[in-house]
């Protein structure tokens, strides 16, 4: 470790930096930055006057700690309730770009994103974050994974076609999921101009003016992980989407209130009941028209939300 960098600078250098990848590797805030505490305790316990790059050397550690994750929760995503969606990362907005908050305001945050890396296996989705995300050589990936340049290269690229939806030539099948960047991407302000006339018609009961903002194909997913009752299906269509909302919205407490703010880097949602969260809405736009709906209610969850 260079003599000049002590634990307490590493921590402020690189947090943003490593929770960006082990969020989007595990899609859990908590787990994410339970990962990051653990690789920062190892480093300042452990002499590594060997370490050249500690950047990368973080990088590493942190990427195996959510590969050993991954595979110890297997079992459990196997026998999941219903859709599993990631945990909504709330961020406040940060219109002066400040560099340590960077990694957090990219598309590659956003929900439909993240689900899209699910599709990948874990040294796919590694190899992919490294490359496309935090802008990795492949020599350096080939040295955090514990592979060849050549074979880092091969995965990227068989990564990128699954996320983007393409099929791949060797199998000749689609992606299942749809791509996370087809059409136009909205600005912020779109974006939040959209969400907040899609309040509107829902805390108004106007179903015509919600008809107006989903897509035809619109589809609703709802992660409740057999906690709490949730759509235990995708709910699709702009009409019967918007019946479930008119119910949804029948059944609200009277303490019922609700706040706009960034998740996963876009407009979103967060509703409460009193003071206490249940749940949090992100979105799919494009071409201006919401083409994703996304609504976390599983309170395991929602322990971070405020």
């Amino acid at each position: 470790m260079e003599p000049a960098e002590s634990a307490g600078e590493l921590y402020v250098s690189y947090k943003p930096l490593l929770f960006s990848l082990a969020y989007r590797m595990l899609g859990s805030v908590m787990d994410a930055e339970d990962i990051v505490q653990e690789a920062f305790l190892y480093v300042n316990e452990t002499k590594l006057d060997h370490v050249q790059n500690m950047k990368s050397y973080l990088c590493k550690l942190v990427t195996h700690r959510c590969i050993d994750r991954l595979r110890s929760a297997s079992k459990q995503r196997e026998v999941y309730v219903g859709p599993w969606l990631p945990e909504p990362l709330i961020a406040d907005r940060d219109p002066d770009g400040e560099p340590s908050r960077s990694y957090l305001h990219k598309e590659s945050l956003s929900t439909a994103y993240l689900l899209l890396l699910q599709q990948l296996s874990w040294t796919e989705r590694a190899v992919f974050l490294l490359r496309e995300v935090l802008q990795y050589e492949y020599d350096e990936i080939a040295d955090i994974v514990g592979k060849s340049s050549t074979n880092c290269r091969q995965i990227f690229h068989r990564a990128k076609r699954a996320v983007s939806g393409l099929p791949d030539p060797r199998d000749g099948q689609p992606s299942a999921a749809p791509p996370a960047r087809g059409g136009p991407h909205p600005s912020q302000e779109q974006t939040g101009d959209l969400i907040e006339r899609f309040v509107q018609a829902l805390t108004t009961g106007n179903v015509g003016k919600l008809l107006d903002i989903l897509s035809a194909d619109a589809m609703l997913y709802s992660d409740g992980g057999g906690k709490v009752t949730a759509a235990v299906r995708p709910v699709q269509s702009a009409e019967r989407i918007s019946r479930f909302f008119e119910g949804l919205m029948a059944k609200l407490p009277e303490a019922f209130s609700y706040r706009l703010a960034d998740v996963n880097g876009q407009p979103g949602i967060v509703c409460y009941s009193g003071k206490q969260p249940v749940n949090v809405i992100s979105f799919h736009i494009r071409e201006d028209r919401v083409h994703g709906i996304y609504i976390v209610v599983n309170p395991d969850k929602l322990k971070h939300v405020l």
